[in-house]
This record gives C-alpha cells, sequence and structure tokens, in this order.
C-alpha cells in the first residue's frame, strides 16, 4: 500500500509512475519526439514494403529509363528503369535489418566479454581488455573494408565484417560499469549469502550495467547504417542494382546533373534514419542516466 498512489481513483504502481515519468521526460524535448515519430515512420515502411511498395526491389521497365518524378513513378526511376521510390522502400529493410544484425551481435559479443572480464578481473580482464585494444588499434573503417575484401564483397560478408569491428567499443563499456557494480555491498550480500559468481553476474550485475549500452546501441544504428552504405558506395557491399541505400547513390553518381533524383533521395533516406536514431538516443541518454533526470 506505501509504495502505491491513487490516480483517478486507481491504485497506481511504482512502475507505472516511473513510466509516467519517463514519457514526460521524452515529451519535454521536441526534437526527441520528431525523431522517434521519424523512427517509427521508417520502421514501418520496412515492415510494410511488399505492400507500400508499388514495384519490387529488383524488377525493372526498361521502357521507362530515367524517368524524371511523376504521378506514375513519385521519385522517378534509375538508369535501368527501377522505380526509386520502390527501391527506397525496399532499401530501408535491408539497410535496417544489417544495422539491427551488426549492434544485436556485437551488443551480445561485447556485453558477454565486458561482463566477465570486468567481473573476474585479473589474469582473464587482462588478456580480454588487451584483444579489445587491438582491435580498437586499427581505424574502424579500414578494419572494416580489410575483412570484407578478404570474406568476399557481399552484404552478408560485410555484416560480419561491421560486427567485428563495433563489439570491442561495447566491450569497454559494459567492463567499466561492471568494475563499479562489482563492488557495490548487494553484490557482497549476494556473495555472504552462497550465491553462485555466474548467478550475481548474469541476474544482478549485468542487468545494473546494462543502461549506457542501449543508449550506444540505439545511437550506433545510424552509424552502422552510415557506414554499410559508405561501403557499399566504395564497392564493399551490396552489389550493382541491389536495393541498398549507399549501393543507390554509387549507381545514381554517374547521373547526377542528368538525372539528380537517383543519388539525391537515398541521400536523404540515409540522413533522415541516421539522424532521427540519433535523436532518439540523445533521449534515452536524458532518460536513462540518473544525472540528468530531475
Amino acid at each position: 500500500m506505501a509504495n502505491t498512489s491513487i490516480r483517478g481513483g486507481l491504485k497506481e504502481s511504482p512502475h507505472m509512475r516511473e513510466l509516467r515519468y519517463t514519457v514526460h521526460l521524452l515529451r519535454q524535448s521536441p526534437l526527441v519526439v520528431v525523431g522517434i515519430l521519424l523512427t517509427t515512420a521508417v520502421f514501418v515502411v520496412a515492415l510494410t514494403a511488399p505492400w507500400i511498395a508499388p514495384y519490387g526491389a529488383e524488377q525493372r521497365i526498361w521502357g521507362e529509363r530515367i524517368q524524371p518524378p511523376g504521378p506514375a513513378h513519385w521519385l522517378g526511376t534509375d538508369e535501368s528503369g527501377g522505380d526509386v521510390f520502390s527501391r527506397l522502400v525496399w532499401g530501408s529493410r535491408l539497410d535496417l535489418s544489417i544495422a539491427l544484425t551488426v549492434v544485436g551481435v556485437a551488443c551480445l559479443v561485447g556485453a558477454s566479454v565486458g561482463g566477465v572480464a570486468g567481473f573476474l578481473g585479473g589474469r582473464v580482464d587482462e588478456v580480454v581488455m588487451r584483444i579489445t585494444d587491438i582491435f580498437l588499434a586499427f581505424p574502424a573503417l579500414i578494419l572494416a573494408m580489410t575483412i570484407a575484401a578478404a570474406l568476399g564483397r557481399n552484404l552478408t560478408n560485410l555484416t560480419i565484417a561491421l560486427a567485428i569491428v563495433w563489439w570491442p567499443g561495447y566491450s569497454r563499456i559494459i567492463r567499466g560499469q561492471v568494475l563499479t557494480e562489482r563492488e557495490k555491498p548487494y553484490v557482497e550480500a549476494a556473495r555472504a549469502v552462497g550465491a553462485p559468481t555466474r548467478r550475481i553476474l548474469l541476474r544482478h550485475v549485468l542487468p545494473n550495467s546494462i543502461y549506457p549500452l542501449l543508449v550506444n546501441a540505439t545511437l550506433d544504428l545510424g552509424g552502422v547504417i552510415l557506414t554499410a552504405a559508405g561501403l557499399s558506395f566504395i564497392g564493399f557491399g551490396a552489389g550493382a542494382g541491389v536495393a541498398e541505400w549507399g549501393r543507390m547513390i554509387s549507381d545514381g553518381r554517374n547521373y547526377l546533373f542528368q538525372a539528380p533524383w537517383m543519388a539525391t533521395f537515398p541521400g536523404l533516406a540515409i540522413l533522415i534514419t541516421a539522424l532521427s536514431l540519433n535523436l532518439v538516443g540523445d533521449g534515452l541518454r536524458d532518460v536513462l542516466d540518473p544525472r540528468l533526470r530531475r
């Protein structure tokens, strides 16, 4: 009873109060609200691509090559007769899947490695952090290009390369958080009652260390999209004609003056998606960081 409040004649739990306060904090920033709306719109477009795209991702209308935007093709057509709007819609699904896969794998590997290293400390921590330092010593873009070229130039190998490049950052974030959490009284209390190390790490320490990871993961979604598009642009990702935003810009660069819409609209899609994800990440940081909650 002491942990609930009355709202509209109903008892409200602390979790509901916290949720309402979180929503209130997010609504305080118009930019964060815009970011949430744009991000939601991009994900909805990706999920509903088969229903809203007038044409298939690889469908070509050879008699309508390089047509300007109009009623038949809202964003025009490309050099091979592909509908730019349809390819943008299908490309959203492809680029978001790459970003989600890379960030998901990097978070899982980085959190596991960094959490174990920070909690166990000693020689394990030293070995893991030196391996992490080796990865971080290389420029991320150059390392991704090298791995993608070695594995083969396609989107699957590009995704693997980016995941390999991205995990060390998460490992360092989690390690730093775990080093702080493991010294807190609740960890000592769990050890005192005989809780096994694995249980303490998985049930207590990692859940309390995860918030900075969530913020960075949201911000990195936009970064992965930008990096994947950049690598596809220079030939390390999607092949010619694939409905991927970076590849679409690459295919349209030779027609910048003749048909600027071929490269302009994919560039705007990348800009809007990356910007909206960054705005959401900033909002999450303000909400999850107790020092910024007022």
